[in-house]
């Protein structure tokens, strides 16, 4: 039985739990700490937390928030969001979060990631980069939350990021984010092939199957997903939700093989 990560992903806006789709306007979905609580229970093999307040709003990471998140949890953390400098990343280890989610800083201040890396181990070091397909079908590389671009080359892109000592990559897909209609498959496999470090899916997941088809297909290493584990129920309450380990291990981990 070959076993691969199912990672749910919490977004915060304003200290609140959100969903977007294709990186909109946040949808508010609960309370963090009450979402981290109930994933406790659920044999979660870790939790990415990012932090999507716009920078006008936040301009440093809300350490009180995330120290009280790492408090409650059961579950490995990893957090992004604000994360500007080593000290700040430094404070947030030191918090109890387990790894740090580098996105923008990837790109604005990679000397941050670099001695980040150096410091605590490429173990704790994860690089969260946005893609998008433009007008023309071509994948853009996007930071800010989608609104600013880096540049089109992927593969020249992902080895200079490689070179900052990151341990694993998570690539999340703007154009599928939240639309619960699977993976783009196609973009994880160009990414796993000129990477050499754990590929992390994002965006689209709807159903274990979709995590089947990313790991079989795209080659990812690991699977995450946000708004697939966030749901409207009776009364229009959300209600927090994640596969028990009978049906990972029938419909995914056992299908590896």
């Amino acid at each position: 039985m070959r076993r691969v990560r199912v990672i749910p992903i919490i977004l915060l806006d304003e200290g609140r739990a959100v969903i977007t789709q294709k990186f909109g306007k946040p949808i508010y979905v609960g309370d963090p700490i009450n979402a981290i609580k109930i994933l406790n229970d659920k044999e979660v093999d870790e939790l990415i937390i990012l932090d999507i307040t716009k920078k006008g709003k936040r301009s440093a990471p809300d350490f009180d928030l995330i120290a009280t998140m790492a408090s409650e949890s059961f579950m490995p953390l990893a957090y992004g969001g604000h994360v500007k400098s080593v000290s700040d990343a430094e404070r947030i280890i030191k918090s109890g979060i387990e790894k740090i989610s580098f996105n923008s800083a990837l790109f604005s201040h990679p000397q941050v990631v670099r001695e980040f890396s150096q410091r605590f181990g490429s173990q704790s070091t994860i690089a969260s980069i946005d893609i998008k397909k433009n007008f023309w079908g071509t994948y853009d590389i996007r930071t800010l939350n989608g609104n600013r671009k880096v540049g089109t080359d992927i593969e020249g892109i992902l080895t200079t990021i490689a070179q900052l000592n990151v341990g694993e990559i998570l690539i999340n897909s703007i154009d599928h984010d939240g639309t619960l209609k699977g993976y783009d498959i196609p973009l994880i496999r160009r990414v796993a092939a000129c990477i050499d470090v754990p590929l992390i899916a994002c965006g689209g997941a709807s159903s274990i199957s979709d995590f089947f088809s990313a790991v079989s297909v795209g080659k990812a290493t690991a699977v995450a997903a946000g708004a697939m584990f966030f749901f409207k129920g009776s009364f229009d309450a959300v209600l927090v939700n994640y596969p028990d380990q009978k049906a990972l291990i029938t419909h995914l981990y056992n299908n590896l093989d």
